[in-house]
């Protein structure tokens, strides 16, 4: 007689259901303490516990209950050698053919608030990985599964031909060793919480399909960190077409910079890159800066606000096309409003931002550093120049800081008040840059601007061009070049105020 293993900490209907049809298909059903229980009382009669294969009780709380040579000598034997069936027949050990298990809950438990270390430890799973394990090296002769949602193609396989495939079991395999090793990877980290450990391991797990990648031709998925939390783990899409990668990405980074402000913000995205930013007496204020700073980048982007949408918002967001939008709530009917518009996606958004490390994949390898979550205050810059900054003017700068670190290097950005009207990035030469932030933004106003690079000048050269611009009075660099002081002196020239933050805010 065939028999089944079944070990799971999850007990629900569908798992009866599955265990109910290999009963009436003929197979034993062999089953540990809380899972045997859940079984008898749902009315199963062909089950037997696993200590009358054992001759061993469970013991030290259900710590050890599969740990036992009889039940891994059963998965693991390879029938096609007849050595292991001679030993297997003469210690009457019994043959199994399907194990099913899913895992004590660590990844749910390890990110409950209050939780110590004791009670999170019982969480960690041994037993159930190991005959997990075990099974699925023989998948030869054994059908493994962990998934839940493999329930049906196994019944409809064993329904219409009395047994599992190979390439089926092979499958399943993938998947034991596929989950196990993520499994494994959130308990180290969890344990080591070591930022730069000896050896990678990524525990993600599939959240969605995309439509695309970065191009049409491109297959893409989106993954969820199982260990760590995140703002962009836990959003919701309320409306519209399914996500791409690149919606994705630019909505990680529209959503980084208006969540650094406490007034109401906006901020357009495209390409990776902020194309406009403002902050507003309100989040209609706000929009409207953002938009008038680059109308015609903001087209086809994704926009994100940090307050909830109201109605006015929503109507004047109908005027023009955006392919995402994000925002912490919706007031009542907004969405009636917004889903005018079919395509358009809709995210409701509220996690803060939680990223500890970045990783950018190289072809053979994979490189990690901190998050950059500098930001200077009060005092962390100095005034290098005859010119000082005014209130206003060091207002703007602040601004402008935390809008260029989102820009890709080489970076600047030039803003009046609160409200970007010039940012550039990307470039190989930073005068490009200047040149092209400075072009845009004296465009849509002659004065009170200010600009903040994310690096510093390597020659005086970005200082000329923003004196030629006239509308210019205060700059923000880093500072840390051979020819600061020539930089130094052009502003001197020139009557322009200028500072050193001593922070640099590369962004590949």
């Amino acid at each position: 007689m065939k028999k089944a293993l079944i070990s799971v900490y999850e007990k629900n209907e569908k798992l009866f259901n599955f265990v109910n049809f290999l009963d009436k298909k003929g197979y034993k059903i062999v089953s540990t303490g809380g899972t045997y229980n859940f079984f008898i009382k749902k009315g199963l009669s062909n089950i037997i516990e696993i200590s009358d294969l054992t001759s061993f009780p469970e013991i030290l709380d259900g710590r050890v209950k599969t740990i036992h040579p009889n039940i891994y000598a059963g998965i693991l034997a390879n029938r096609s050698i007849k050595r292991h069936m001679e030993s297997i027949h003469s210690r009457n050990i019994h043959l199994i053919d399907i194990v099913l298990v899913n895992f004590y809950p660590f990844f749910e438990k390890m990110n409950q608030k209050h939780i110590d270390i004791n009670s999170i430890i019982e969480f960690i799973d041994i037993g159930g990985p190991s005959i997990l394990r075990a099974a699925a090296k023989n998948f030869l002769h054994v059908t493994p599964i962990i998934d839940h949602n493999d329930y049906e193609i196994v019944q409809f396989e064993i329904e219409h031909y009395k047994s599992t495939s190979l390439k089926l079991r092979k499958k399943l395999a993938g998947k034991v060793f596929n989950f196990t090793s993520a499994y494994d990877s959130a308990i180290s980290q969890y344990l080591l919480n070591d930022k730069f450990p000896m050896y990678l391991h990524s525990s993600y797990e599939k959240k969605m399909n995309l439509r695309y990648g970065e191009n049409p031709h491109q297959k893409a998925a989106y993954y969820v960190n199982t260990i760590h939390k995140g703002s962009i783990r836990n959003f919701h899409q309320l409306h519209g077409k399914n996500l791409s990668f690149n919606n994705l990405r630019d909505m990680d980074i529209a959503w980084k910079v208006v969540s650094q402000f406490s007034e109401p913000a906006c901020c357009t995205v495209k390409h990776a890159t902020p194309c406009g930013v403002a902050l507003g007496k309100n989040i209609v204020d706000a929009f409207q800066k953002t938009y008038y700073a680059d109308t015609i980048s903001s087209f086809g982007g994704v926009m994100a606000v940090n307050v909830p949408i109201t109605k006015e918002l929503a109507s004047k967001i109908n005027h023009i096309f955006l392919e995402v939008i994000l925002s912490p709530s919706y007031e009542t009917d907004v969405l009636n409003i917004l889903k005018i518009k079919k395509n358009i996606r809709i995210i409701n958004i509220n996690d803060p931002i939680s990223d500890q490390l970045e990783y950018v994949k190289i072809d053979g390898g994979i490189l990690v550093q901190e998050s950059d979550f500098f930001f200077p205050f009060e005092g962390d810059y100095k005034i290098v120049t005859k010119k000082k900054f005014n209130d206003q003017e060091l207002q703007s700068l602040f601004f402008a800081q935390k809008v260029v670190k989102y820009v890709r290097s080489n970076a600047i950005v030039i803003a009046k008040g609160t409200q970007t009207l010039g940012i550039s990035g990307g470039q190989t030469n930073r005068i490009w840059a200047a040149c092209q932030a400075i072009e845009r933004a004296i465009k849509k106003s002659k004065t009170g601007l200010v600009l903040v690079s994310d690096a510093f000048f390597p020659f005086r050269d970005v200082v000329d061009e923003v004196a030629r611009s006239g509308g210019i009075r205060a700059i923000l660099q880093p500072g840390g070049s051979i020819r600061d002081e020539e930089s130094i002196k052009a502003c001197d020239d020139h009557e322009i105020a200028m500072a050193f933050t001593g922070k640099r805010y590369f962004k590949h």
